[in-house]
């Protein structure tokens, strides 16, 4: 019985799909998705809902009240899933360049699973929020301004508004890979200009410049990391399949 086990295990171990579906896979997937979710939400809020051309309060929340259910859909989407995601890849890159710089790596990963749990506390304020707010337009206009006037800054501060940690993990991961002589030296250098464009997204008169700049780089960021992970979890399922 136990020798039956034991093959059983080895025999899962030794597997083909194992080998495939690595930890440098998975990273490289997350990576495209945390992609593919930029792509949708700005394509979401500036072309469907035009949010743009929207000025003042009210019509925010007019706006929200007649896309309730897409917007709540569109918040679960950019913030949640996007946090959820954006964990494993957070860990896959600590798998990638912990050996050589476990401190600074340590640090790095810190930061970026603290942006995860930022974006994802941030979407869950924000469809409550949207909840709310729908809820008390039907009945009092001015009071779900009020109330939408109050709990968009809490969004912001959360992870809406400015960029400072997603920029510094960013960053961090650039530097990381620098210095460790991974990924892609062009990818490294690109991605010290998106996580730099993060951070400065914190000082109130670069808020808005630096929040549109860390958006669209870090877009082409994740599909330069995506690729180079997919790359060489393909390299290691192969050596991996060599060796059976």
């Amino acid at each position: 019985m136990a020798a039956t086990t034991g093959q059983a295990v080895e025999e899962i171990e030794q597997s083909p799909t194992a080998g495939r579906w690595n930890y440098l896979t998975v990273g490289g997937l997350a990576a495209l998705i945390e992609a593919a979710i930029y792509v949708a939400g700005i394509a979401y809020f500036l072309v469907v809902l035009d949010f743009a051309s929207v000025s003042g309060a009210l019509q925010q929340v007019e706006l929200f009240a007649a896309n309730e259910t897409s917007l709540s859909a569109m918040y679960l989407l950019i913030y949640v899933v996007f946090g959820i995601v954006l964990v494993a890849l957070v860990l896959a890159l600590h798998e990638r360049l912990a050996a050589d710089a476990p401190m600074l790596m340590r640090a790095t990963t810190a930061f970026g699973l603290i942006w995860a749990g930022l974006v994802i506390a941030s979407g869950m304020v924000a469809t409550l929020a949207t909840g709310v707010v729908v809820d008390l337009y039907s009945a009092d206009p001015t009071q779900a301004t009020t109330v939408w006037l109050a709990l968009s800054p809490v969004i912001d501060g959360l992870g809406g508004g400015n960029e400072i940690v997603g920029g510094l993990w960013t960053l961090l991961v650039s530097v990381v890979a620098l210095r460790t002589r991974a990924l892609h030296r062009l990818v490294n250098y690109f991605g010290l200009v998106v996580g730099s464009a993060g951070i400065l997204s914190a000082i109130p008169v670069l808020g808005e410049i630096g929040g549109g700049v860390f958006g669209l780089t870090q877009i082409v960021w994740f599909v330069a990391l995506g690729v180079l992970l997919l790359r060489a979890g393909r390299r290691e399922a192969s050596a991996y399949l060599r060796e059976e």
